[in-house]
């Protein structure tokens, strides 16, 4: 199992769309990135933490790429645009991948064959921090590589909130999205 985590706006707009796709095992939305110990949805919202709202994905690299998952993730939020993603705006929004050091030399190179493309008006922002299970787990204590787990009704928050407006409005249109461009990546 490879673990990724990915940074692109609110964690509940990224998150469903991940679940939906072959070879994802978990999806844990949650904080990364900042130098605050524990922190909550609260003081990461503050915008004063340093965290970024990110998601953990653990996937079976047998069935689905890190290089796939990157270009999902950047379908998903506007990766050229400096924290803010739509309304959202602050560091807590910001683009960026912690990515584990044996797959960081793939995304790095996804990173810069997007940039080359040009399928981006303006030039990509996202970051990528490269990581070591003992980091996201709190082991090496580098708190900036933590990995801080979100309060539980963060956790498939679109499934148990289908009704909520800014469900139906922001993510139902991600979730379509990831369900049409890469049908052939959807789980059966």
């Amino acid at each position: 199992m490879d673990t990724i985590f990915f940074g692109g706006g609110c964690f509940w707009c990224i998150e469903a769309p991940f679940l939906l796709i072959k070879g994802v095992k978990d999806v844990t939305p949650g904080y990364m990135g900042g130098h605050l110990k524990s922190p909550t949805y609260e003081s990461v919202c503050s915008g004063q933490t340093g965290h970024a709202e990110v998601i953990k994905i653990e996937y079976n690299s047998s069935l689905i790429t890190g290089s796939s998952l990157c270009e999902i993730f950047f379908s998903l939020h506007d990766p050229t645009t400096i924290n803010r993603q739509g309304a959202d705006i602050g560091t807590q929004y910001r683009s960026v991948i912690f990515v584990e050091e044996k797959n960081y030399h793939d995304a790095k190179i996804f990173l810069d064959e997007a940039s080359q493309s040009k399928v981006f008006e303006k030039p990509l922002v996202t970051e990528i921090v490269p990581v070591k299970p003992f980091d996201w787990l709190g082991k090496s204590g580098d708190i900036k590589k933590t990995f801080w787990p979100a309060e539980n009704y963060h956790k498939n928050f679109f499934n148990k909130n289908q009704n909520n407006s800014y469900c139906s409005l922001v993510i139902k249109p991600k979730i379509e999205k990831v369900q049409n461009s890469y049908s052939n990546l959807i789980k059966q």
